[in-house]
């Protein structure tokens, strides 16, 4: 399963984040270091189920669907605040670090209320610039992959160039338990432009390799978070494309009240509509979700966040696997009963391996099923397809 990190400084929402994306109940408050040891939970990316295209009614068993949107679960990873200084081991540092080895991609979550300093601690509206915690968060990870690579440097550069070996190979066998590719390694040393041989890398060079490999091994989306409380300015500043206006607040609300049947809406609504009596304060809490968040922003934000790291910093995409093309259904007759994340360029190939290695091992062709064409192993894949593996 894609695991993603849900990071930031302490106090800034991560824990309210990942209980509105898992439903999950993870210890909330307005301190420092509530999170200390990390939770994990399942978080779901949201994408069109083919269900409503060829009007059946679908039997998801790994993932949900809900009124035509499937729900594609993700693992979430929130892990302990992170400090200044936390790759020398301050505050909860090096277990933070720890914990987000495998992660694919990372959440930052950021307060862009600027209510809380570099320590986490309450202070006025506006008073902390978020853009000092988006700098020293990338750069306490750069730091930390540097720190790794720094332990036993020369013995392995020296090595390299004895050997006439890659630097790219020991450095994936040095870098694989942060769940780093060499081909990330590779793409990393090219945009560095450092040289070939790696023993006159120095400490500078070494920081620009790490800040490179951070970059392509665990891209970072920014959830500007407490946007509804932030001045327009500060949420203008900061949103883009990886940057999205967040709430957690908000969207833990709104979840916990279509649980409890007051209102209907699903993650990532636009919108919602109250459907049961409720008291005054209940009322107030929802008009202020409707006018400083819904209105504001066009939804809350924590779906956005999950869905662009999928599918956009990932580039990951949705396929259908079937074993009846004609009823869309596995050998029980559940009915698109799967749906797999694969990176984008993947081929019918990998997916067949990703269901099963015997497919994959007696594979002998695969029908498309919106096109009704037979493709091969190399077939490149597409977002929301549809396909039937036919093996020995």
């Amino acid at each position: 399963m894609v695991q993603i990190g849900i990071v930031g400084k302490p106090n800034v929402g991560k824990t309210t984040f990942f209980n509105a994306a898992t439903h999950a109940n993870a210890e909330m408050a307005d301190y420092p270091f509530t999170t200390i040891n990390a939770n994990r939970g399942v978080m779901y990316a949201r994408t069109k189920c083919p269900c409503k295209e060829y009007n059946v009614q679908c039997n998801p068993k790994n993932s949900r669907c809900i009124d035509g949107i499937r729900y594609v679960p993700i693992e979430a990873i929130d892990v302990a605040g992170l400090v200044p200084k936390a790759h020398e081991g301050r505050g909860l540092g090096n277990k933070f670090l720890d914990d987000l080895r495998q992660a694919s991609c990372l959440i930052h979550i950021v307060d862009v209320s600027g209510s809380t300093d570099e320590e986490g601690r309450p202070c006025s509206i506006g008073s902390h610039d978020p853009s000092n915690d988006i700098k020293f968060l990338e750069e306490e990870i750069d730091y930390w992959i540097k720190g790794l690579l720094e332990k036993d440097w020369r013995r392995i550069s020296t090595k390299c160039k004895l050997e006439g070996t890659k630097i790219e190979k020991m450095l994936a066998e040095k870098l694989t338990g942060l769940g780093i590719k060499e081909e990330e390694i590779r793409a990393a040393i090219r945009k560095t432009s450092l040289p070939e041989d790696a023993t006159l890398w120095g400490d500078d060079d070494l920081l620009k390799f790490a800040t490179q490999v951070r970059q392509e091994s665990k891209p970072i989306l920014l959830a500007l978070n407490k946007a509804d409380k932030a001045p327009e300015e500060m949420v203008k500043k900061f949103a883009g494309e990886y940057a999205i206006p967040t709430s957690a607040m908000a969207e833990l609300a709104l979840v916990k009240a279509a649980e409890h049947g007051y209102i209907e809406y699903k993650p990532g609504d636009s919108s919602f509509r109250v459907i049961k009596d409720m008291d005054e304060k209940q009322k107030k809490g929802l008009e202020y979700i409707k006018t400083h968040v819904m209105d504001r922003f066009g939804s809350t934000g924590v779906q956005q966040c999950i869905d662009k790291a999928v599918f956009d910093l990932l580039n990951l995409i949705a396929v259908y696997p079937v074993e009846d093309e004609h009823k869309l259904c596995d050998k029980d007759g559940n009915v698109l009963p799967d749906v797999f994340l694969l990176p984008h360029g993947s081929t019918v190939i990998d997916l067949a391996y990703k269901v099963h290695s015997d497919l994959a091992e007696g594979f002998i062709k695969a029908v498309d099923v919106r096109t009704k064409k037979i493709v091969g192993a190399d077939y490149k894949l597409n977002n929301g397809d549809i396909i039937h593996i036919i093996a020995r």
